[in-house]
């Protein structure tokens, strides 16, 4: 069997391994205005969070696509 002539330096191994721990925020949809916020936190659209206004925000005009 094949041994390593030389060790792994830290950097060539992070560099390896960098992406391991990556993933995306888990998310949810907002009770209020239907958009799409990251869980526990304010919600970028309508401001509000566990259903009170933390934000004051007006609620853009919703389009309707046909």
């Amino acid at each position: 069997m094949a041994t390593p002539k030389k060790r792994t330096s830290p950097v060539r191994s992070g560099n390896r391994r960098r992406n391991i721990g990556l993933t995306l925020p888990a998310t949810e949809v907002c009770p209020a205005c239907a958009s799409v916020k990251v869980k526990h936190h304010v919600c970028i659209v309508c401001g509000q969070y566990k259903g009170r206004e933390v934000i004051k925000r007006e609620m853009p005009a919703v389009s309707k696509r046909k």
